[in-house]
């Protein structure tokens, strides 16, 4: 399976949030003292801002959408890549008994089928990536102004985003973390639930003994 495949499988079926999460938006904002705020200590707050965008209730709704969208195109993908491998065990078990014309016609489709496998593949990858950008950037935007409220409500003069790959925060005392503070109030702002709780799959019974 080629790595393009492999990638778009990866963010069709099994991607989390905190993947998104961990992906750099140049439109994230960089919270910024108050102008207003009080003459004093700083107050200093510490945010790791694109891991409470994609934990939001809504981030969870928004990505999971995305998800559902892009199954029937994972569908596909996978349903080419199972029909490569099989033909290719057919061409290694029969290989001996076809002749030098079959051997190549079977090669020849077996690579065509590879190339629009690849396309497919990246296709769908940079479709996906480019939605999953944008979803962001939106929810991102209506994250900070909660952010930029709950600075100025509990007097930050300073909050920094340790969820950036540049950060130049080396430590920061727990208590200082406002991540979960602003999800929370993002969550009460925005009104949409929580998402279901994933079933959980219970181990089957021991058979009893005789």
């Amino acid at each position: 399976m080629n790595r393009s495949f492999a990638l778009v499988m990866t963010l069709a079926s099994g991607l989390t949030l905190n993947a998104v999460a961990q992906a750099p938006s140049a439109s994230t904002p960089a919270a910024a003292p108050s102008a207003s705020a009080p003459a004093g200590p700083a107050k200093i707050a510490v945010i790791a801002f694109q891991v409470a965008v994609a934990q939001t209730n809504e981030g969870q709704r928004n990505f999971a959408d995305l998800q559902k969208k892009y199954e029937p195109k994972r569908q596909q993908l996978k349903a080419l890549s199972d029909e490569i491998d099989g033909l290719k065990k057919q061409l290694q078990t029969q290989g001996d008994k076809l002749t030098e014309a079959e051997r190549s016609t079977r090669t020849h489709t077996i690579d065509d089928k590879e190339k629009q496998l690849q396309r497919a593949a990246e296709d769908a990858q940079n479709d996906m990536q480019q939605e999953m950008q944008e979803m962001y950037n939106t929810l991102a935007s209506k994250v900070y102004d909660v952010l930029n409220d709950y600075v100025k409500q509990h007097g930050f003069t300073l909050v920094l985003d340790f969820s950036q790959q540049q950060s130049p925060v080396l430590y920061a005392a727990e208590s200082s973390n406002i991540t979960k503070e602003i999800i929370q109030a993002y969550n009460l702002k925005s009104g949409v639930p929580a998402p279901p709780a994933e079933p959980t799959v219970s181990a089957p019974a021991p058979s009893p003994t005789k």
